[in-house]
């Protein structure tokens, strides 16, 4: 049994040198990093400090820590010859991290390469991340079918998590956490249920930040036509950026089974009650018996 964390990012040296060589956006100019739809975001190096991260990771107590390639700076949407050598970098750098770290793999998808990704998987990673807005309708899922596939033919879990976030750059700080990624989330958990489940009965997903909230309008899906609300038992959310009150009203809305602890180090801090204030048996679900269904689909 080991405490896991399914929802870290840490970049690697080859990850920041790939992004470096850029001069269009997705880009690092020294450690400032350039996107399109954000203002330019200043990057703290210790916080992708390999050794440093490791001594938080110990620190939290954790003997899994995933870290996944992080979706909003668009790698996975850029067309296919530019998006390999970022990939490739990432997938390197990722590989050869040290315990307790672990990593979900990453895909183009705007160019689907099934074989490239099953050649990602073949060197141990535990799923694969696809960005929420590449699942969002049932163009995305028709699209992202060779990806998912793979998934169920290797009983491998997804990770959704957010990915770029539309619009300009000319706002607040915080907007691009707080409307678009949270928009993204809501739409990925409705379009799962209504396309990719039909498709991929036995696939296993974890979506990441509660599923922007979705679960909580469960009541409105149902008064609106949309079936039943029984929680589906291969479909978990994870905890990142929430604290107490949203996560007890999630584990209302879908059970403590559904839930696994992530926090989105370094961009948000774990919680200081791994339980998120519901207790000891919740702490185990969350951080012990819920990620290992996630990833192993065993009890």
């Amino acid at each position: 049994m080991t405490n896991v964390d399914v929802h870290q990012h840490l970049w690697s040296p080859s990850l920041v040198t790939a992004l470096r060589t850029r001069r269009e956006p997705p880009y690092l100019d020294g450690w400032t990093l350039h996107l399109d739809g954000e203002p330019p975001f200043d990057l703290p190096p210790a916080d992708h400090d390999v050794a440093l991260r490791a001594e938080l990771a110990a620190e939290d107590g954790l003997g899994l820590a995933l870290v996944s390639l992080s979706a909003p700076i668009g790698v996975e949407w850029l067309p296919g010859a530019e998006a390999r050598p970022l990939l490739d970098a990432y997938h390197e750098g990722a590989a050869g991290l040290p315990e307790p770290f672990g990593a979900w793999a990453a895909a183009c998808v705007r160019d689907i390469d099934a074989r490239a990704t099953a050649d990602c998987l073949d060197r141990g990673f535990v799923g694969l991340q696809l960005p929420a807005d590449a699942l969002s309708d049932a163009a995305g899922y028709h699209r992202c079918a060779p990806l998912l596939d793979l998934l169920e033919e290797r009983d491998l879990p997804l990770f959704v998590h957010p990915g770029p976030a539309a619009g300009g750059s000319g706002g607040p700080g915080w907007w691009p956490a707080m409307v678009p990624y949270v928009q993204q989330m809501h739409a990925a958990w409705f379009a799962f249920r209504a396309y990719g489940r039909p498709r991929h009965p036995r696939l296993r997903v974890c979506f990441a930040l509660l599923a922007g909230l979705a679960p909580l309008h469960g009541e409105r899906f149902a008064a609106r036509g949309g079936g039943g609300t029984r929680p589906d038992p291969s479909v978990f959310v994870e905890t990142s950026s929430y604290g107490p009150r949203a996560v007890e009203a999630v584990v209302r809305a879908l059970g403590v089974e559904a839930v696994v602890q992530g926090s989105d180090r370094p961009y948000a801090e774990p919680p200081q009650h791994p339980g998120h204030g519901l207790g000891g048996a919740a702490a185990y679900a969350f951080r012990i018996a819920n990620p290992r269904r996630l990833l192993t689909g065993k009890e």
